[in-house]
């Protein structure tokens, strides 16, 4: 094949990402802008307090096994089996083994929700430790975990839903799916503000609305599986091969996913010693969700679709392009938000969340931790990438390498770390971790497969690099001019001095790497030009 030939195609490969990925990314830009609101509307009825840890340690169980079971590891294992079902069987047989797995769903986390039910106060207490040292926080922590318990099996019906539809290259309604969770939970939100309630019936109520949008999240895909021919009809047959292919990924596959969620569990051990530790961490992982959610969550939609069809062709050469383009699209867009984050955390934070019960010294303590967050952001996001490509070539073994060292290495500077560092520790640990996942499975892929590092790769991330760097300072130095002029008190002080800064940040880099001659930028403005 000449030259002309692969360029061409390599092209067209990266307009076709970016076209895709836009419209994942619009859609996910929407329900992270929304649970950004979420979060805002509970940081100022909650703040960092007392009610606030309380909340996010209970919803944590559930959402850590959503992660593991549901979101994480079932999306892994299930799509590229449903993709081969849609190519062997036609759509008849991937709708019935989306039939039986739905049926097995039920059954197990069913038993799983009425276990938890049971064993809720061993649960927190091994979560979170410290709060007995607290009178009253773990009994509150219990109650709220048992109500949301139920999370568990609306969101593991949506993630199926969601995979189906994904596999099917129908991204627009999974993408917005989450954006109903959070604009019913926002809704339920504005309620209990009407209703003047206090911090205690704030973080019950809460809790009960969260239930309500992980029903909405579920809900709202039906409608597009009915018009694809799908109709649920219950059938038991735990037999099925496919079910079974499923059963093999799974617990590879959630060992292989489990690096974040394992670190979330002894994060919050430590830091339920630390009064408001637990709620700046989650408020300053939830501000990192936003570039997650844009950059690898949509750009690793889309990419898994394709590496699970060519993998099913056997077209490594096409895996090997898939992923290149991905790889190369992430670094080009969260290599500049970590400096981002890590340059413009205080007013970022002060924008987002201080008001209300949020308090300044909660914006420093949450912002002290984004910055730490934010140095594993590329890798984060790589991992999205990166470990369904190996399960689509059926070797969960590596990404199951790879958790595990992350694992390790997280638990070694956060022990080593947390006495100087306190909560800052398990930011640190947690960006650490992932450092090393991303690295693991990067370096098998080469070995294995190859064609990820070479074409110019090196060169054009110390390019993407040099733009961010050359960002740095300029946004900075808006942001310390603007607080001067403005102030910080005020939405109106505080939206000029947190966004601002970060509109010129992203004029600059955008003019250097148009400068510096980075692909990505002509992607982009290809895709937005052909729009136009």
């Amino acid at each position: 094949m000449s030259s002309e030939v692969k360029d061409a195609r390599s092209g067209g490969a990266g307009r076709a990402l970016v076209r895709s990925a836009g419209l994942v990314s619009g859609l996910t830009l929407v329900s992270r802008l929304l649970g950004l609101v979420r979060e805002q509307v509970f940081a100022a009825l909650l703040g960092a307090g007392l009610h606030a840890d309380a909340f996010q340690i209970a919803f944590r169980i559930p959402n850590l096994l959503r992660d593991l079971f549901a979101e994480g590891s079932l999306s892994a294992a299930f799509v590229p089996t449903y993709a081969r079902a849609l190519t062997g069987e036609g759509r008849q047989g991937a709708h019935r083994l989306a039939n039986r797995l739905l049926t097995l769903l039920a059954a197990l986390i069913g038993a799983l929700t009425l276990v938890g039910f049971v064993l809720a106060g061993p649960l927190v207490a091994a979560m979170a430790p410290g709060f007995e040292l607290v009178p009253g926080k773990t009994t509150i922590t219990v109650s709220l975990t048992r109500v949301m318990l139920p999370f568990l099996l609306l969101v593991s019906l949506a993630a199926v839903a969601m995979g189906m539809l994904n596999a099917e290259e129908r991204f627009g309604f999974p993408a917005f799916a989450p954006a109903m969770f959070n604009v019913v939970t926002i809704l339920w939100a504005a309620v209990l503000w009407a209703l003047g309630y206090g911090p205690a019936q704030v973080a019950l109520g809460w809790a009960v609305g969260t239930l309500l949008g992980g029903a909405a999240q579920f809900l709202i895909q039906l409608p597009p599986l009915r018009r694809g021919g799908f109709r649920f009809r219950p059938e038991w047959a735990p037999g099925d091969p496919g079910l079974r292919r499923i059963g093999a990924l799974l617990l590879p596959a959630t060992v292989g996913l489990a690096a974040v969620q394992v670190n979330i569990f002894v994060s919050g051990i430590y830091a339920s010693h630390e009064p408001g530790a637990v709620s700046w961490l989650n408020y300053a992982f939830r501000i990192l969700y936003l570039p997650i959610g844009l950059f690898g969550v949509a750009i690793g939609t889309i990419a898994s679709a394709g590496l699970a069809r060519r993998a099913a062709a056997a077209d490594t050469e096409g895996m090997r392009e898939t992923l290149r383009q991905a790889l190369r699209m992430v670094a080009f867009l969260t290599i500049p938000a970590t400096v981002g984050l890590i340059t413009l955390g205080v007013p970022i934070v002060r924008l987002l969340y201080e008001r209300g019960r949020f308090t300044p010294h909660d914006t420093h303590g949450t912002a002290s931790a984004l910055g730490l967050y934010a140095l594993g952001l590329v890798a984060y996001t790589g991992v999205k990438i990166l470990a369904p490509a190996f399960y689509a070539l059926g070797t969960p073994r590596v990404p199951l390498l790879g958790s595990t060292l992350a694992v390790g290495t997280n638990i070694a500077i956060l022990a080593a770390s947390y006495d100087a560092l306190g909560h800052r520790g398990v930011a640190l640990g947690t960006a650490a971790g992932s450092l090393v996942n991303a690295l693991v499975l990067l370096v098998v892929f080469e070995r294995r497969v190859g064609g990820l590092t070479g074409r110019g790769v090196g060169p054009a991330l110390l390019r993407m690099i040099a733009a961010a760097l050359l960002m740095a300072a300029p946004a900075w130095w808006v942001a310390r001019l603007l607080e001067q002029a403005v102030g910080v008190q005020g939405l109106v002080a505080q939206l000029v001095s947190g966004l601002l800064p970060v509109v010129v940040g992203a004029l600059v880099y955008g003019a250097a790497s148009h400068f510096l001659s980075i692909a990505e930028v002509r992607s982009l403005l290809s895709v937005l030009e052909r729009r136009r």
